[in-house]
């Protein structure tokens, strides 16, 4: 052996092994069970993502209606534009959505 793999090898050794340790621990930690909280905050986001996707697409066929009106005969046009959905909304999706997760029926 030569004198740099004897009196060098010990400590790159040491060396490499403290930079494995050091990138097990700045790597994050792999789960793939989640908590109730985890899956009713995923069902959450979903459910506002359906929501406001269902808003855009709304909001890009809006109503517009042109009329006569009778006694002034002018022409009125009316532009009738989706709600803005709110919380109330997001909520109610959502539980529609974790109703559906968990198997249970709903009557209408």
């Amino acid at each position: 052996m030569s004198k740099v793999e004897t009196t060098y090898g010990e400590t790159i050794l040491k060396q490499t092994q403290e930079i494995a340790d050091m990138f097990k621990q700045a790597m994050p930690k792999v789960t793939t069970n989640k908590n109730g909280y985890e899956l009713r905050t995923k069902v959450l986001e979903m459910a506002q993502n359906n929501v406001w996707q269902d808003y855009h697409a709304k909001l890009g066929a809006f109503e517009t209606s042109i009329t006569k009106d009778e006694e002034t005969n002018e022409v009125v046009t009316t532009v009738k534009m989706p709600d803005v959905p709110g919380a109330d909304q997001v909520l109610e999706t959502a539980e529609k959505f974790y109703s559906f997760v968990n198997g249970i029926q709903k009557n209408k």
